[in-house]
């Protein structure tokens, strides 16, 4: 008998964020990938209604019927990461200016307080450079450059296994949590209208920072203030 690893309690704040997904088989494949490490809470954005209700979903979703039937469908990536205060797109490309985590890092800096968004992209193209825009980092797999992309459903299950198996980052004292994601877009929007376009790589650092929700507020009435001024 092989030896087993023991795993962590389940970690109920790690949404999984499936963008434009196209195969059913992998829809039922991560639903079990889910069950087995104790994850519940995943959305799928689509522009397709019947997305879930194709045939062949319950197939490799073994005992893990209960996951397909709370899977949310949204019309897009804001919507499904508005309370998320980490959201980290998975990508194999090379992002100039961002930093690539490995797994096991997302899951060393996964948040114990607040929310991660882990986000896939479609099985044929991934990410887009837009999609990753929106993530406040971007995360990859070490893998073999003769075929360095996995599966979709192959990528979940390797994401599952590290959160699942390391415990969450230590909450701070009581107070009023981390930023989440529908705030750190005010941020930015204002940050931009002030200083006359896109400062990404200025906001990254605010990101990286990970702001409390009232230093968020704080910037956020700064920045509405300064612009007033001007």
């Amino acid at each position: 008998m092989s030896d087993c690893v023991e795993l962590n309690a389940p970690r109920p704040l790690i949404r999984l964020v499936l963008l434009r997904p196209r195969n059913a088989d992998n829809l039922g494949a991560i639903a079990r990938a889910m069950k087995n490490f104790g994850l519940t809470d995943w959305v799928v954005v689509s522009p397709n209604p019947k997305l879930l209700e194709v045939p062949g979903l319950n197939r490799l979703a073994v005992h893990a019927g209960e996951l397909l039937e709370s899977v949310r469908r949204v019309e897009s990536l804001q919507e499904a990461v508005a309370d998320c205060s980490w959201v980290v797109g998975t990508t194999m490309r090379r992002i100039e200016g961002r930093r690539r985590l490995s797994p096991e890092a997302v899951a060393e800096r996964a948040p114990g307080e607040a929310r991660l968004a882990l986000v896939f992209g479609d099985e044929r193209n991934g990410l887009t450079n837009e999609d990753l825009a929106q993530c406040h980092d971007v995360s990859s797999i070490p893998a073999s450059e003769e075929q360095p992309s996995l599966n979709l459903a192959q990528a979940v299950l390797v994401y599952a296994y590290e959160l699942a198996r390391r415990p969450a980052a230590a909450g701070g004292a009581p107070g009023p949590g981390p930023a989440d994601d529908a705030l750190l877009r005010q941020v930015a929007s204002s940050l931009d209208a002030l200083l006359g376009g896109p400062h990404a790589e200025l906001m990254q650092t605010l990101i990286r920072a990970r702001l409390s929700r009232k230093e968020a507020e704080h910037w956020q009435a700064s920045l509405k203030a300064a612009a007033k001024r001007r």
